[in-house]
């Protein structure tokens, strides 16, 4: 790291258990963000300010003057322009530094898997089931760590699944696409304007966490808070052996694990 570089990431590198270490990580790694609306203003926000490197932001939506309640990426000027671009220009206006890559457009599962292939870590803060089931596929498949993060009225959660462990859950554990589940829209039920900054930034937090190896992400826990009362609420869970997700691919996985180790013996 440069002397710049030191300065700038100065709080980061005094803290013991990060130090210059953890910020080389940061610098060497990738990101993906999908969605750049409420959970992905602050989310983005913090990344780019904490120095990862390379991170790519997905999202095909305009930015509208309902937006600006709680999307703080955006700002009056942004309105009528595509969310992605909008919140590659605050992200470089903090940090000129890294490499941003907007993506304007809505991702086909086959895009999903594609982009995930090629980076670290995948922050989920979209807003419907179909694109968070496409996302949390494609990191399994891949064994990429997911940050997935939900607010909706005054109801935060967030959880992250690191698929480069063997026994780690998945997102559809969780909430099984096949189960009966209502969409929550923010334009429908509405949303607490902090309550999105907080479970984004979180979000952000779990990332760098797993980004860096820097204590204990989330993983098999769901942390949920009640923003009315500001009060928070953890749920413990684990791998469903049943799940038609995550269990297939445990059994290609422990497949390829042991054509390898016989590849190796010959």
């Amino acid at each position: 790291m440069n002397d710049r570089e030191l300065l700038r990431y100065s709080r980061h590198i005094l803290l013991e258990e990060f130090g210059i270490e953890a910020q080389q990580k940061l610098a060497n790694s990738r990101a993906l963000v999908i969605g750049a609306g409420g959970l992905g203003s602050s989310a983005l926000l913090y990344l780019a300010s904490a120095g990862v490197a390379d991170i790519t932001v997905v999202d095909g939506d305009l930015v509208d003057l309902t937006n600006l309640q709680r999307q703080i990426i955006h700002d009056e000027s942004s309105v009528g322009i595509n969310k992605a671009l909008s919140a590659a220009a605050s992200m470089r206006a903090i940090n000129a530094d890294i490499r941003i890559t907007p993506v304007t457009e809505r991702l086909s599962a086959e895009a999903i898997f594609n982009h995930v292939a090629i980076t670290d870590v995948v922050l989920d803060c979209t807003d419907n089931f179909a694109t968070r089931h496409a996302i949390n596929r494609a990191c399994v498949h891949h064994h990429t760590p997911l940050v997935s993060g939900a607010a909706i009225r005054f109801d935060g959660q967030i959880t992250s699944f690191d698929f480069r462990l063997g026994t780690s859950a998945c997102y559809h554990c969780l909430f099984p696409d096949d189960a009966t589940a209502e969409e929550e829209r923010c334009a429908v039920m509405g949303v607490f304007a902090p309550l999105v900054g907080i479970i984004g930034a979180m979000q952000a937090a779990e990332a760098l966490r797993l980004l860096t190896n820097v204590g204990n992400p989330l993983t098999h826990r769901l942390q949920m808070l009640d923003a009315r009362n500001m009060t928070w609420q953890i749920v413990k869970f684990k791998r469903d052996q049943e799940c038609k997700v995550c269990s297939e691919e445990k059994l290609i996985f422990k497949a390829q694990q042991h054509k390898e180790k016989s590849y190796e013996t010959i």
